[in-house]
Formats: structure tokens, C-alpha cells, sequence
């Protein structure tokens, strides 16, 4: 059984769920990357590629090494089957670069609870959502996420200036980049993406779908995620309100996102992703959990041949 075979997390699995990430990745750019060949593109789409299968692996040590889930591969699943719902998300570079970096981010404020080289990691996970800014601007709003690790874990008045430190030290560097490589400044009006707030392509049988069936999939997995929270350790407590933040906080971005095509929801798989495993892990409706995720594995690979 599927939710036998996942529940551990072994090579193998990571390899099958990787090729399923790869054959889907090569389908949904397949014009672009051989009937319309062009060596340089190619190996654009090739190094988009590698950075989305690096955010399937950090997702997955980020998970297990604050002990967020179990050691299943419930959570690296989820994430590639939300993805590979959404061609429009696999075509977009931006967003795949963003959500790496803001990965990265996490990954630095979630290990605050070790109490080591925090003002460091503060300012890692600060210079890495502005980097990940510069791809995607919105995403600038994970700064939440950071203030609340600071609140969480080192909330003297001095270690909130980490945080517009690291975001001038970006600053200068993206100024200092322009200038040598493209002679030019680098203006606001460059970063800035305004926000749009028509959702018309929603109506589109392929994103509303799988839309619905994710939205359908998060209120049903965050009812028994709360319940974890409350009964969860007092160290373990703040890492999860930190995963609901981000879930929170990627909602606040997909609203905000200038383009709704559904490429703008991958920031909120991450959470998603550890949240709905989190509800794989336990052993209740075992039969249920079971239709569930067959039904989830089908759903990417459903869409294209119904639409």
C-alpha cells in the first residue's frame, strides 16, 4: 500500500519521487526545451530544474532535522504532487529561484530553537528572503516569519535591527552588481511588483481543480494540525506555529501576487506540505488516508489528459 511504502523515508522513495518531479518537469517545458532548442535556454531550464529538486531535498531536511514530521517521505510527496499540478508554476523561474531561497530562510529560523549562533541565523534567513525578493518581490513579506522567530527566540530590542541590516546589505550589493555589470542604478521601481487582484484565470477548469482540491485538502489537515500544536512540546511548539505563520504569510503573497496562474501558490506548499504530512503520519483512517493520496498522485497526471 501506498501510505505503507511512503511512510518511511528511504533512498528509494526519494528517487522515485524525484523522476516523478523530473518526467513532469520536462513535460510541461517540453516545447520550450526540444522543439524550440536553444543551447543556452536549455541549460537555464536544466539549472531550473536541479534548484526545484534542491527544494524537494532542503523541504525534506528542514522536516527532519527539527523533527517537524516523522521520518516519512509523506512531506517531499506532497510537495512534487502540488507542483506538478501546476505546469504554469513549472515554467516559471522566478518563482521556483524565490522559493528556494525563502527554503533557505526557513531552514535558518526554524534551527533558532538550538539556541546557536542565533543573531547569525537571523541574519542569514533576512539575507536570504531579500535575495529572494529580487526574484519574486512579494515574497519580501516572509520577513513576518523571521520577527517572529526573533519574538520566539531572542527578543532583545538589539536583535531587531538584524533584520534591516541584512536588507541594506542586500541592497548594496544588488546596487553594487548593477553598476559594475550593467553601468546602470538599480532603482525601486525594478524590484517593485505591483499587486493584482484579478483572479479570472482561476475559472480555468486546470487551475480551479486542483485549487479546490488543495484548499478542499488544507482546511480538512489544519483542524487536526491545531490539535498537534496544543498537545506538542513546549520546544517543539514555536517550530510549528512558525510552519502555520509561513502557511499564513504564502496566502498573504498568492493574494498579493501580480500574475494568478498558479504558479504563485508554491510558497504555500512548503507548509502545506509538512502540515498535511504531519495528518499522513498518524495511523487514524487508515483506508481514508490511503484513497486520499492515490488520489493525489493521480491528480497531476489526470489533468492533462482530461483538459
Amino acid at each position: 500500500m501506498l501510505t505503507s511504502f511512503f511512510s518511511k523515508s528511504k533512498p528509494v522513495n526519494g528517487v522515485l519521487i524525484t523522476v516523478y518531479l523530473i518526467v513532469f518537469f520536462i513535460i510541461a517545458n517540453f516545447r520550450e526545451w526540444f522543439i524550440v532548442f536553444n543551447p543556452l535556454y536549455f541549460l537555464e531550464k536544466l539549472a531550473v530544474l536541479l534548484c526545484l529538486v534542491l527544494s524537494v531535498f532542503t523541504l525534506n531536511f528542514i522536516a527532519k532535522k527539527n523533527e517537524l514530521t516523522y521520518r516519512s517521505a509523506y512531506k517531499i510527496l506532497l510537495f512534487v504532487v502540488f507542483s506538478a499540478s501546476f505546469f504554469s508554476l513549472l515554467k516559471n523561474h522566478q518563482v521556483i529561484f524565490a522559493n528556494l531561497c525563502v527554503l533557505f530562510a526557513f531552514r535558518r529560523i526554524i534551527s533558532l530553537k538550538s539556541k546557536k549562533v542565533m543573531q547569525k541565523k537571523v541574519f542569514d534567513a533576512t539575507f536570504w528572503i531579500c535575495i529572494a525578493s529580487l526574484f519574486y518581490f512579494w515574497s519580501i513579506l516572509f520577513l513576518i516569519v523571521v520577527y517572529a522567530g526573533i519574538l520566539y527566540y531572542l527578543p532583545k530590542g538589539k536583535n531587531w535591527l538584524i533584520p534591516p541590516i541584512a536588507a541594506l546589505t542586500v541592497a548594496a550589493l544588488t546596487l553594487s552588481f548593477h553598476i559594475l555589470v550593467y553601468d546602470q542604478f538599480y532603482f525601486f521601481s525594478q524590484w517593485f511588483e505591483g499587486n493584482n487582484f484579478d483572479y479570472s484565470n482561476y475559472q480555468n477548469l486546470k487551475i480551479l481543480i486542483p485549487v479546490s482540491i488543495i484548499l478542499t485538502l488544507t482546511l480538512w489537515t489544519l483542524v487536526r494540525f491545531l490539535a498537534v500544536i496544543n498537545k506538542a512540546s513546549v520546544s517543539l511548539k514555536p517550530s510549528l506555529n512558525l510552519v502555520l505563520l509561513s502557511l499564513v504569510t504564502a496566502v498573504s503573497v498568492a493574494i498579493l501576487a501580480p500574475t494568478k496562474d498558479g504558479s504563485e501558490l508554491i510558497f504555500f506548499f512548503v507548509p502545506l506540505s509538512i502540515i498535511t504530512s504531519i495528518y499522513f503520519d498518524q495511523k487514524q483512517d487508515k483506508v481514508f488516508r490511503e484513497v486520499l493520496l492515490i488520489l493525489l498522485i493521480l491528480m497531476p497526471i489526470c489533468l492533462p489528459m482530461i483538459f
